[in-house]
């Protein structure tokens, strides 16, 4: 089983694959999506969960998403035509570092993708080069809480505590306009979701191949949580603009 299909099965029962639950998720896109008409590109999109919500709130919005996954992409247009708006909404099987688009967007997304990038600020720099004037970006990563074991810093890498992530998103030339910091509820809701969504799987599915490994997965996942980062293990979702405007 690789990592996308673990990733697919233990995101299936949370509401976007980032520790946010539906009422944060809402209010960062009205936030984000201010005016009802956006043209909207989500880097990493995966299945698409945050423009299937803005394209089903705002009729005059349309999307666009990026992602590796075949299988993430196929899930995101089944689920968009079932909600009746998969016509405002493009799907790009291709890397999200280095996509390119003929116009800029008026919001770029991407939540809990940075590892694709190498982190949040060449995350903001991939959304700079594909944000129009006056633009929004929705971007949320990782941060400590408190100083990390050395077993959570191998983990989840180095990431800054709050105040250093925020230093360092405005020295690279970016103003916050809304933010949200996640509560212990949502990181633990999040982790529960994943780590028992995959186990659920793996014992509906005993004879299946993969299934081993899934409930492996989900253990071994578990551990490493509540052993190692839940107590040091931060995420931050900001909506940013240029200084430079």
């Amino acid at each position: 089983m690789n990592r996308e299909t673990i990733s697919l099965l233990a995101h299936a029962d949370h509401p976007i694959a980032a520790p946010l639950d539906d009422t944060s998720v809402r209010l960062l896109l009205e936030r984000a999506v201010r005016g009802g008409d956006e043209r909207l590109l989500d880097l990493g999109c995966g299945t698409a969960p945050w423009l299937l919500r803005a394209l089903a709130a705002h009729p005059g919005v349309t999307g666009a998403g990026v992602d590796t996954s075949a299988e993430a992409l196929e899930l995101a247009r089944a689920a968009a035509e079932q909600a009746g708006v998969g016509s405002r909404l493009r799907l790009h099987r291709r890397d999200a570092v280095g996509f390119t688009a003929a116009e800029p967007f008026d919001v770029v997304l991407s939540v809990g993708a940075g590892h694709a990038f190498g982190g949040l600020l060449p995350t903001l720099d991939a959304a700079r080069a594909l944000l129009a004037p006056g633009g929004r970006v929705l971007a949320g990563e990782a941060f400590w809480l408190r100083e990390p074991s050395a077993a959570a810093r191998e983990l989840l890498g180095d990431c800054q505590d709050l105040a250093g992530t925020m230093a360092e998103v405005a020295a690279h030339g970016w103003i916050p306009v809304f933010g949200h910091i996640s509560t212990r509820q949502e990181l633990d809701d999040y982790e529960w979701c994943w780590t028992g969504s995959l186990a659920a799987w793996a014992l509906d599915h005993p004879g299946e191949p993969g299934s081993a490994e899934a409930l492996a997965a989900s253990a071994g996942h578990r551990t490493q949580w509540l052993e190692g980062y839940r107590d040091s293990f931060g995420f931050v979702t900001l909506v940013l603009r240029r200084t430079d405007e």
